[in-house]
């Protein structure tokens, strides 16, 4: 790994931004030919150093262990006693999500680099500088955008504010509410200057007042909150709503492939079908999946794709789904299917597996021992107390035995991120949601609880569950619990789980109750796990200016 003073980029101008890649739908980039450093940048080509940080952003998103393991909704595949820093925080140290610091850092570099060219080096005629204003304005939320996900991870973080064009080792950390400040400072900045519907892809004002809302809840839980920032994230949540009804749309048809570019969604990373390599390069379909290939009749070249990350849902997380849920049947595969043909052999019989066959069951609720028997003669099938590592009795007579499964670890795999044209665990064009409205209203629902008030608290939260259940008005009264428990069935995978446990104050509290790693052997600690540490690279590389987290 390179140090912060490489991190925080010194960038050569041309060969980081010239070959930049965009999908042919968004954020289009012309290519240009025979051409120098020196004019290259003008009023008419500026945007191109926008676009960069963009195409950043999709390292950043794909960045996953320091967001969901270790939380109460996600866990390791591993057996029950198995170590695994990031999730049971048993001997989790400096060498551990370095990716985080590294790559916000690269996108704050192209951040700067935009304002100072904006600022200080383009000429913008008078016709051209609202470009100007709306280039810096990009450019300022997404700095704040990657500041964020760093203040949320590590505390108070280097606030490089100024393009990097010479190599330092002496950054030192700012406070973390030095740090939340700044923050503000550049979306509130960015806001009057973002476009309310911009190009697909591109920061929106009603993407940065989602963002703002969240920064304001979060300082609202923290020693140095003011005493408005409840009330303050409320309003920004409400604006960024604006008049988009939810029920406009039902959840599936939020993560239908082919309605990927839809009103709910307030900002995402871009990803497409043709155009460069890297946009075909999503791996989110490869999320809570587990080896798929070794099931009988799925082929290694299937539907699902392959497991790239070691991390599950929680039994937890399957038990929040009720059955009036619509939400659960879009989250989760609990049947998959057969793509090749193939005869399943064991001692009690065979079985002929053809395309279309399930070749493995999760019931919702667990089947009694004469259906379960009936049915283990045409396909496996795991109860819902069997979804972690491990290997059930066999059932006498049964064609299918359990301990024939070469998959240890058997649960529904995760389906809202599927994917098409995706190589194995890489390869996939579906875009990332960031911000969608479902997820502002539950921000809504937080803030307005935080500030006393119960009935918009209420309102937010009921809309949420009223596209997911039909039902109007399920809760009649609103808890933290229960706004965590409907981000869990509404933002699965999408949003940084640990960092809402972690601002709720209910990060301890939950792994030790639902996170069966933590719960048989967890470490962590509050004195020393609510901030992550320092990257051991970035503090041996510097000159002692900057300091390590408490107790690593």
């Amino acid at each position: 790994m390179k140090l912060i003073k490489n991190k925080i980029y010194v960038l050569v101008l041309l060969g980081v931004f010239i070959g930049l890649s965009a999908c042919e739908s968004y954020i289009e980039e012309d290519i240009f030919s025979d051409i120098t450093s020196e004019n290259f940048i003008d009023e008419n080509t500026a945007d191109q150093l926008v676009v960069g940080i963009y195409s950043n952003l999709r390292n950043v998103y794909k960045d996953y262990g320091l967001q969901f393991l270790g939380t109460d909704l996600f866990t390791s595949q591993g057996e029950v006693f198995s170590f695994s820093s990031t999730n049971d925080y048993f001997d989790l140290n400096s060498g551990v999500g370095g990716g985080i610091w590294s790559r916000n850092y690269n996108v704050i570099a192209k951040a700067n680099t935009v304002i100072n060219r904006y600022e200080n080096e383009i000429n913008f005629s008078d016709s051209r500088l609202d470009d100007k204003a709306y280039g810096i304005a990009q450019a300022k939320a997404l700095r704040a955008l990657a500041f964020f996900n760093l203040a949320q991870q590590y505390g108070g973080v280097v606030l490089e504010l100024d393009e990097p064009n010479s190599i330092r080792s002496d950054y030192a950390r700012s406070t973390e509410q030095e740090t939340y400040a700044q923050i503000i400072a550049d979306l509130e900045a960015a806001i009057p200057n973002l476009m309310d519907a911009p190009q697909t892809g591109r920061f929106s004002k009603r993407a940065a007042q989602h963002l703002l809302a969240e920064v304001y809840l979060t300082r609202a839980y923290s020693s140095f909150s003011d005493s408005s920032d409840f009330a303050t994230a409320a309003a920004l949540a409400e604006q960024a709503i604006g008049n988009y009804d939810i029920r406009s749309q039902t959840f599936d048809q939020v993560f239908d492939y082919g309605n990927q570019v839809n009103p709910e969604i307030l900002f995402a990373i871009q990803y497409g079908t043709s155009g460069d390599t890297a946009d075909r390069n999503n791996n989110k379909h490869s999320l809570f999946l587990n080896s798929v290939n070794n099931y009988p009749g799925i082929a290694r070249t299937n539907p699902y794709g392959r497991s790239d990350f070691g991390a599950m849902p929680t039994p937890f997380f399957y038990s929040l789904f009720e059955d009036n849920d619509a939400r659960e049947q879009a989250t989760i595969h609990r049947a998959l299917i057969a793509n090749e043909s193939v005869t399943y052999n064991s001692d009690f019989g065979t079985d002929p597996i053809v395309p279309g066959d399930t070749v493995i069951y999760y019931p919702k609720v667990a089947l009694d021992a004469s259906e379960l028997a009936d049915k283990l003669n045409r396909y496996y099938v795991y109860q819902p107390d069997q979804y972690l590592f491990g290997v059930p009795e066999n059932v006498d007579g049964a064609i299918y035995q359990y301990s024939s499964n070469l998959n240890r670890t058997n649960f529904p795999i995760f389906k809202k991120f599927g994917d098409v044209d995706f190589d194995e665990s890489e390869g996939g064009s579906r875009d990332t949601f960031v911000f969608r409205v479902a997820g502002t209203h539950l921000l809504a629902a937080e803030a307005h609880l935080g500030a006393g008030n119960t009935n918009q608290a209420l309102f937010h939260i009921n809309r949420v569950r009223e596209r997911a259940t039909g039902v109007a008005n399920t809760y009649a009264t609103v808890t933290i619990d229960d706004i965590l428990n409907e981000r869990a069935l509404e933002l699965a995978g999408e949003t940084n789980r640990w960092a809402v446990l972690k601002r709720t104050g209910k990060l301890q509290e939950r792994i030790n109750l639902y996170n069966p790693h933590v719960i048989d052997h967890g470490a962590f600690d509050p004195s020393i796990h609510l901030l992550r540490p320092i990257p051991s690279s970035e503090l041996e590389l510097s000159d002692g200016s900057l300091q390590q987290n408490p107790g690593y």
